[in-house]
């Protein structure tokens, strides 16, 4: 978790190069959302809104500013990345800042139906190999059950952190937004996450499951793999909330538990 900073307390370098991508910076605007970058502020300058990301080039997490920027520029629905640069010590990513609302995903919410049509465009979509990345099924080996191995294998392209704050409903459709935590992984993976994300907003296990079916690749999944993956994704919110018992990660592990033990009982 990084210390978020304001434009004005950037390096004057690092200021000076982003103002000549951009043009003269007239306002900034902190992201409410988030907690990785050390930076992350729209900006209104003068070539219209750019939404900023920015870490200081010695970060040890730097490289995954480059993984995400690098992403973006094949993942579908992700904004578009137009330019990166270096200045002051800092790295710096300038994204189009796009327009538009977190989507809800409470039960009856319009918006539930444009969330599962942007997983099933992105869940047809391959991962770029010239990307190197650990996929999901590395990131998961410690919580997957003993004899499971395998079950999360896949080559897709997958988010795996598509919340209701990595998501924008804009008039062109529900874009995904912060890709830092993207991956090779099974094409229903991102739907498969967001079944215990339904259930903590208040939708039953099977009704989340049912909305989730709206994403073919998900619908066409091996139960087994899918009942694997809930198990897998229980234990890592437990493992995550006993590390830090957040309000979000105990409805989250909660609902992860629930919807575990719905696919066992139907196993």
């Amino acid at each position: 978790m990084s210390q978020r900073i304001e434009w004005a307390q950037l390096p004057d370098d690092a200021r000076e190069v982003v103002q000549k991508h951009s043009g003269p910076v007239l306002s900034a605007r902190s992201a409410d959302n988030g907690v990785m970058s050390a930076f992350a502020s729209t900006l209104d300058t003068g070539t219209g809104p750019v939404f900023l990301k920015a870490t200081p080039a010695d970060n040890p997490h730097a490289w995954i500013y480059h993984h995400e920027a690098r992403v973006t520029a094949t993942a579908p629905l992700a904004p578009p990345l137009l330019w990166e640069a270096e200045g002051g010590g800092w790295l710096l990513y300038g994204y189009a800042a796009l327009v538009g609302r977190h989507p809800s995903f409470a039960p009856g919410s319009p918006d539930l139906l444009p969330v599962v049509q942007a997983l099933s465009v992105v869940s047809g979509h391959p991962w770029p190999v010239e990307i190197s990345k650990k996929p999901l099924s590395d990131r998961l080996a410690r919580f997957v059950p003993v004899g499971c191995e395998g079950a999360l294998d896949g080559t897709a392209l997958a988010h795996t952190d598509a919340g209701e704050f990595n998501l924008l409903v804009t008039d062109t459709g529900v874009r995904l937004l912060d890709w830092a935590l993207s991956c090779p992984g099974p094409d229903w993976a991102d739907a498969a996450l967001l079944v215990p994300r339904l259930i903590a907003a208040g939708h039953t296990p099977e009704q989340a499951d049912c909305i989730a079916r709206h994403v073919p690749a998900y619908r066409d999944a091996d139960p087994d793999r899918l009942g694997i993956f809930a198990r897998t994704v229980h234990a890592f919110w437990s493992f995550r909330t006993g590390e830090d018992p957040l309000p979000q990660r105990v409805r989250l592990t909660e609902a992860a538990e629930r919807w575990s033990l719905t696919t066992r009982l139907r196993g």
